[in-house]
């Protein structure tokens, strides 16, 4: 049986100007550039002064009529009267962006990053593979084993896969024989280790290469054959009786595994984060006073195209009310509109960015004045959020993909925020003190005997921080840093 009744319901919706200004919040640096582009392509009626070379050309629609009394004397609802001409029209010498503070000039982002070019792994490869005498299947062969290998140097495809592919793509019949020889000899090639199919036989590549006559390199490669899980989990008293050796052989041993690079792949390559860490915020100390800047790539020259508006100005005159005008009048507002949108959600999202970074900045002054984290007071998204008077959300968006570079390093804002923990005396600090602590406590410790997370968790609390022993556990997973056993060294 059907009934019918009132329901009341209370919804949020957000604009398509707000939509995009979220989108623009989110937006890094690095990213920004991209973002603009594209919606210069997409807009003709958006401009970027910097980029234009040329002058717009004049008096381009000439051919259209000034006879005024005729188009005041049309009904209202033929759509143009709703049109603001002066809502287009800007002052191209008015600069609305301010990406600093103190208005100070961000001289050194103006400035173009030179960009290094260097060969790239399978390029340095292939290039020790065209040296090679080889006979035409070798080398597609070879081609096709360089190709699978991944990023970090191995090779973890089937070789029964190469097979298939070499078969079926590139109609090449090789035996499981063949595919090996090549690998054999692109094991050869360098940086040492290339071709591995795991761990073991890449130390066991590096180690072959070296001086086979050395007493420690023999032990090595002894150690990387049949000990090699006693040696990761670091083992070295089983190492010691099974091998027979005396600690300071042993050492020796050791030392020697340790130098060989595991992942020989990266030894070619640009670390990625570091290429696109480009940071949104400078602060510098004054003589104790910290000066907030917004990197000059958050704050475009954009403006409404000249062009555009003078059409605008001229179909406003126009004396013709037919179908096509109505519909290029429609078109053109609809161009300038977006365009205005998108030119106030950039100021929007450089005014935000600067608001909040100037909160934090404010709430961490201490720390960013020294740059020790022992001064980082504890601060969570709310107190930023409160601070600006904004929604927990938008700091959200600018604190987790925002950097801002100071004297003592390049940080994500997310990094400045902590939780609360209260000392014996009632004190709140940041449990990035905490793990300031355990940091220095670890990086000071004996490597023979390292301490563990209990005898951690005791030295916390004789300086007053009563956490638990898990808590502990929990801070030293989250700084990267192995349990005790695996810190050992001889």
């Amino acid at each position: 049986m059907l009934k019918q009744h009132l329901q009341q319901k209370l919804l949020q919706k957000l604009s398509p100007q707000q939509i995009q200004f979220i989108k623009l919040l989110q937006v890094p640096t690095v990213a920004l550039d991209t973002r603009i582009k594209e919606e210069l392509e997409e807009n003709p009626a958006l401009e970027d002064p910097s980029l234009m070379t040329l002058e717009e050309p004049k008096g381009e629609y000439d051919d259209v009529s000034d006879n005024k009394e005729e188009f005041e004397g049309e009904s209202a609802d033929d759509g143009f009267d709703e049109f603001n001409v002066d809502d287009y029209l800007q002052d191209d010498s008015a600069n609305d962006y301010s990406t600093s503070y103190n208005n100070s000039d961000d001289d050194e982002e103006k400035k173009e990053t030179p960009i290094a070019i260097e060969s790239t792994f399978f390029e340095s490869l292939q290039e020790q593979l065209d040296l090679i005498p080889l006979s035409d299947k070798d080398f597609v062969v070879g081609k096709q084993i360089i190709g699978s290998l991944d990023d970090d140097g191995y090779l973890r495809r089937p070789i029964t896969s190469m097979i298939d592919d070499l078969a079926f793509s590139q109609n090449v019949i090789v035996e499981e024989e063949d595919v090996l020889e090549m690998l054999k000899l692109i094991q050869s090639f360098d940086p040492p280790g290339i071709g591995a199919r795991d761990l073991q036989e890449c130390l066991l590549i590096q180690l072959k290469r070296k001086d086979q006559s050395n007493p420690i390199i023999q032990q090595a490669i002894k150690i990387v054959e049949n000990n090699l899980d006693e040696f990761i989990r670091k083992h070295y008293d089983k190492l010691e009786r099974s091998l027979g050796l005396s600690s300071e052989e042993l050492k020796e041993a050791v030392a020697e595994i340790l130098r060989l690079n595991p992942k020989p792949g990266d030894a070619n390559q640009v670390t990625t984060k570091q290429m696109q860490i480009i940071p949104d915020f400078h602060i510098n100390n004054n003589d104790g006073v910290l000066i907030l800047t917004l990197n000059s790539k958050n704050a475009p020259e954009l403006r409404v195209s000249r062009s555009y508006q003078e059409m605008f100005e001229h179909y406003d005159k126009a004396s013709q009310k037919d179908r096509k005008l109505k519909e290029a009048v429609q078109f053109v507002k609809q161009k300038l509109d977006s365009a205005k949108w998108f030119i106030d959600a950039i100021k929007q999202r450089q005014q935000t960015l600067l608001k909040t970074m100037n909160a934090i900045m404010q709430y961490q002054y201490e720390y960013f004045l020294t740059g020790d984290e022992r001064k980082m007071r504890p601060m969570i998204l709310k107190d930023i959020a409160d601070k600006i008077d904004m929604d927990i959300s938008t700091v959200s968006r600018v604190a987790n993909s925002k950097y801002v570079q100071t004297e003592f390093g390049t940080y994500l804002l997310k990094s400045f925020f902590s939780e609360a923990i209260q000392t014996d005396t009632g004190e709140e600090v940041s449990n990035k003190e905490v793990k300031k602590i355990l940091e220095d406590c670890i990086g000071n410790e004996d490597k023979r005997k390292p301490l563990a997370d209990e005898k951690l968790t005791d030295i916390l609390k004789e300086r007053g921080y009563n956490i638990a022993r898990r808590t502990v556990a929990k801070y030293r997973e989250q700084m990267n840093i192995p349990v005790a056993r695996l810190r050992k060294e001889l």
